[in-house]
């Protein structure tokens, strides 16, 4: 594995757990009421709205790493 597809691998890794993170911190403050305690509802729309954008980032960061994979898999058939 050559540095540019170990770095485009790193990247999307770390992009697949922040991802993760941001969907778990959404859905903590989703499932702990706290939008429904305080009775705002733009409270519960901007984690509504986190969790979206976390699933967005994990989905992102899976096809990186789909197309490094698929780039590698070209590479070996090529040279063999």
């Amino acid at each position: 594995m050559n540095a540019l597809s170990t770095s485009a691998y790193g990247s999307a890794l770390q992009g697949v757990q922040r991802g993760l993170a941001r969907e778990n911190a959404s859905a903590s403050a989703i499932a702990s009421g706290q939008s429904v305690e305080t009775k705002d509802p733009t409270d519960l729309a901007k984690s509504l709205v986190e969790l979206k954008i976390g699933v967005q980032q994990v989905e992102a960061s899976a096809k990186v790493i789909k197309a490094v994979d698929e780039g590698l898999g070209s590479l070996l058939d090529d040279l063999a």
